[in-house]
């Protein structure tokens, strides 16, 4: 019994740390269904020095492939919206505890008469670092350059093997909330 405690807390913790949180926000005045054509302005100010080569390709591919399912064209120039992305890598630390009882509870008859049974508890902390990746995809309308939306996701970084299946869930999950639907 001890043994599924501490795993079910080890997995509750891991999963606080790995949760992705997604937030978005967007001019409600805004027509987004004039929008054909997007154009890809790049990466906000050397926020892809923090991802290697094969992330940033990961993440453009599946932007597109997002953006594609909502019958929005890829423009070199003149788009209807265009679209920058910034990324934000922090070292954050996760702590978690965990305690456990031992003794006698309850009330009853106990050596000096009746009372509430003695025992003691010890917690038992733990911290392990971890990376935590924020990515901001800002969209604005080609025409009068005003923000028009803006998706945040952040989340735990995991291992460079798990990235391929974990970006596009990930940038999928931040356009869940676009205003364009994807198409039927």
């Amino acid at each position: 019994m001890k043994i599924l405690a501490i795993a079910f807390m080890i997995f509750w913790t891991a999963n606080l740390v790995l949760a992705q949180k997604v937030t978005t926000d967007y001019d409600k005045n805004t027509d987004f269904s004039k929008y054909q054509k997007y154009q890809f302005l790049g990466w906000a100010d050397n926020s892809d020095q923090v991802m290697n080569d094969l992330d940033k390709t990961r993440m453009r591919e599946a932007f597109q492939s997002e953006l594609a399912a909502r019958n929005l064209k890829a423009m070199d120039s003149d788009g209807d919206v265009t679209i920058s992305l910034y990324v934000v890598v922090n070292q954050k630390t996760s702590t978690s505890a965990y305690t456990t009882y031992h003794g006698r509870t309850g009330y009853g008859y106990r050596r000096g008469g009746w009372g509430w049974g003695n025992g003691y508890s010890t917690t038992t902390y733990s911290e392990s670092d971890y990376l935590q990746g924020t990515l901001v995809m800002d969209v604005f309308d080609g025409e009068s350059k005003e923000l028009i939306w803006e998706g945040v996701a952040t989340q735990a970084i995991k291992d460079p093997k798990k990235r391929e299946k974990s970006i596009p869930k990930t940038v999928a999950k931040l356009m869940k909330k676009f205003p364009i639907a994807k198409a039927e």
